[in-house]
Parts: C-alpha cells; structure tokens; sequence
C-alpha cells in the first residue's frame, strides 16, 4: 500500500488561486473550506423572466403570438412612390404635348418612350369632369372612348407596321386632349359667336391631332401617315363633341 500523497494547504491571508504543498503528517492537524468562486457568465444577450401568461402561452404552442415583426424600411415609402407617380415627369409631359413645336427644344419622345399610366387618367378625368353638363354618365363614357379608341389606333399602328406598345399609346391619346382642356374655357366665352367658336375648335382639334401624331406617327410608316393620321383626328372631334354636346 503506498502512503498518502502530500495535502494542500490554503493560507488564509493568501490570494486566491494561492497554494502551498505539505507532508502528509502534517495534513492531520488541517481544517477548512475552499469558497466557491463568483463567476458569472456572459452569453452574449439579455435574458429575462418571462411571465406566467409568457410561459403558458409558449406551452400551448401559441408563441408566435409574442413575435414582433421589424418594420421594413420598404414600407415606409411616401404614397406617391409607392403607386409609382413622378409628378415632375407629367409635368414635363404636359409641357411636351401643350408646345409641340421642335424648336422649342422639349425632348417630346418621353411621352412615347417613357409611357405613364396616371397621368393620362388624370387629363381624361379632368376632360371628364368639364364636360359633364350635369350628366355624370359622361365620364365613364368619355374614358371608354380613351381606353377603346387608343385601342383602335393601336391596332391600326400595328397593322401598318408600326413598332408601338399600348401602353404608349394609351398615354399619348389620354396626354393630348390637353388642347382641347385649354380652349374649353375660350369657347364658354366666345359661344355666342359661331364662326369663332367654330374657328376655335377646328384649332383645337387640329393641335391635339398634332401633338398625338407626332408622337404616334414615325418613320416606319412612310406613305401609310394619312391612314394613321385620320383615325387620330377623327378621334379627337368625337371627344370635343362629348364636350359641346354637338
């Protein structure tokens, strides 16, 4: 049998962490107790004690009632960019169609090129809304005619080999009744006078014609622009007779 090993002795007066080797014999005569460290542990989060109605909602398997959601900057957009409105870009729209003239330097293929679909709404809504006459059916008409008639010109573009999108005619059609929403004011005035109200809507007409053809009208069509061209006028008569009632 092998005799003990050497105890340890723990000084009072020394740090912790300090020991001192004896002789077995003298480990008889040797009392104490070692105190147990206070070590606390950080795991990197923050912990607390949940509730009772925590805990019983968890064991009844409805904790994802407890989840909080974090808010998505996406959400946090302002209404006109969430529903996709540019106001400066129908504005410089407006600007294109009301001053078709090139030398006036607008870059008037944005209309056509970069197509919009609340802007266009908004110019037939408000034709709509000048030409009720205290019939409200006129508005829904007014924008079936919109929709139909730029359908009719979209087809026949496409039928003389145009390379045009709906859409970019939907927003040229609906952009240049514009023409017609600015001598509606002149023809109240001058109503009384038929030849000058008659010379005042042929202007009209002939300015919104222009400005929608010239966008919808390009080189593609070469000796087909008549045929394309008349539909457009024609279109535009019929919307200025859905404002004088002729």
């Amino acid at each position: 049998m092998q005799p003990p090993g050497p105890a340890v002795r723990l000084h009072s007066n020394s740090p912790p962490g300090d020991f001192t080797f004896v002789s077995s014999t003298e480990a008889e005569d040797l009392t104490g107790s070692i105190a147990t460290p206070d070590v606390k542990l950080n795991l990197g989060g923050d912990f607390t004690k949940e509730s009772t109605a925590t805990t019983f909602l968890r064991q009844r398997g409805y904790g994802w009632l407890l989840e909080v959601e974090e808010n998505d900057p996406e959400d946090n957009k302002p209404l006109l960019e969430e529903l996709d409105i540019d106001l400066k870009d129908i504005y410089y729209k407006i600007r294109c169609v009301l001053m078709p003239m090139p030398s006036l330097g607008f870059n008037r293929q944005v209309v056509r090129d970069n197509p919009d679909f609340w802007g266009p709404l908004a110019v037939v809504l408000f034709f709509s809304m000048i030409s009720l006459y205290g019939q409200f059916r006129v508005v829904s008409w007014i924008i079936t005619i919109w929709i139909f008639g730029s359908l009719t010109i979209f087809l026949l573009a496409r039928v003389l080999g145009g390379d045009v999108a709906y859409g970019q005619v939907l927003g040229v059609i609906g952009y240049s009744l514009l023409p017609l929403i600015v001598i509606a004011p002149a023809l109240l005035v001058v109503g009384s006078f038929e030849i000058v109200s008659t010379i005042l809507k042929l202007f009209g007409v002939f300015w919104a014609a222009y400005s929608a053809a010239s966008l919808l009208v390009g080189e593609e069509f070469k000796t087909k622009k008549p045929l394309l061209i008349y539909p457009i006028f024609l279109l535009y008569i019929y919307f200025l007779s859905l404002y004088t009632g002729v």
